[in-house]
């Protein structure tokens, strides 16, 4: 890599795209604004002021080409499962460092398939930069570092704390999200894992987990890319991943009647939450608690907290997490996140 050190926001236009785009110009970073659609990618680079690309992933020459002179890709286009693969190759056959915001499993399982190549490229890899992975990575770290070599973890995510008044009418998904969560849900099964392998149960588990709000409350296991990030991060080889989401996901709903995505102010209403609990081999347990605001608000200043760390040299080349590239301590970075011991 050579020149200044400069950000793509790939997906820009799209309604996390435009999040992170207002936050990168708020630090004063060099970025530059791009996607498939050249009409929209022209506006919003108009609006912004700043350098626009068009390109569509089909073509890994025209892919590469679209990535001159960039150091840093941060991937908010989902369905991610879609958009990494292309995304991250040319990356690697650049040198260019890659970021996505991904949370969907089977894109972390791919691009931690490419550790190898990266590191031979000297470029870091990490998917899973916004909620839930950094916070849930760092409470992960924070518990297992409270006991003594950590073999279990249990995590469990509380997408929205809220009063039933402050929650009523509340939209909190946007098109893209409930896009990138319904596309091949029903194709990873139940997913864990078991003694270091990643295992299908026959059904989903359930297990309480109490988020401070009103006693345990129910939640149920996801295939979330925790269950790698978390192996990296702490080296626990069993690992469950629940999910308390407050309301349903509406994957039934026809995603061109939807909104773009919750409102400034829907964004500001309530909390985010995660519990982590670690066990050990002598069978002491430490649980914790993150308290983040919520999801959007979150990757917006996390994913982009990210993508400044790596254009000012601080990364670790090949598939890193949240916590193996900047330590536990990351998500406290946020503004109004917070660890407590439970």
């Amino acid at each position: 890599m050579t020149g200044n050190s400069r950000l793509m926001i790939y997906g820009a236009t799209g309604y996390t795209g435009r999040l992170v785009t207002e936050r990168a110009q708020h630090l004063g970073l060099d970025f530059i604004v791009a996607g498939r659609n050249p009409d929209r990618v022209d506006a919003l680079a108009k609006e912004f002021g700043v350098p626009g690309r068009s390109f569509a992933l089909g073509d890994p020459a025209l892919t590469r080409e679209g990535l001159d002179g960039v150091t840093v890709v941060l991937n908010v286009a989902g369905p991610f499962r879609k958009t990494a693969g292309p995304l991250l190759d040319a990356c690697i056959a650049t040198g260019t460092h890659y970021l996505d915001t991904t949370a969907e499993y089977d894109v972390f399982a791919a691009t931690q398939s490419r550790d190898a190549a990266a590191r031979a490229a000297g470029v870091m890899v990490m998917s899973g930069t916004g909620w839930d992975v950094v916070p849930s990575d760092c409470v992960a770290a924070y518990a297992a570092a409270r006991v003594t070599e950590p073999v279990r973890l249990r995590i469990a995510l509380k997408l929205l704390s809220a009063t039933p008044e402050e929650a009523a009418g509340l939209n909190l998904f946007s098109r893209g999200s409930i896009a990138s969560a319904t596309e091949g849900i029903g194709e990873l099964g139940a997913l864990v894992r078991a003694d270091g392998e990643i295992v299908t149960l026959p059904q989903p588990k359930t297990a309480s987990f109490d988020f401070g709000d009103v006693g345990p409350e129910i939640c149920a296991s996801v295939p979330m890319g925790d269950l790698i990030t978390s192996h990296v991060s702490t080296g626990a080889g069993t690992i469950e991943v629940y999910v308390q989401a407050g309301q349903p996901l509406p994957i039934d709903l026809d995603l061109a009647t939807l909104p773009d995505g919750p409102s400034a102010a829907e964004r500001e209403v309530g909390r985010s939450k995660i519990v982590a609990e670690a066990t050990g081999r002598d069978g002491t347990v430490a649980r914790a608690l993150i308290d983040t605001p919520t999801g959007y608000r979150f990757t917006q200043l996390s994913s982009v907290e990210i993508a400044r760390r790596v254009l000012q040299g601080s990364y670790t080349a090949g598939f890193q997490s949240p916590v193996s590239a900047y330590g536990p301590e990351l998500a406290l970075s946020m503004a109004d996140t917070h660890i407590t011991d439970l």
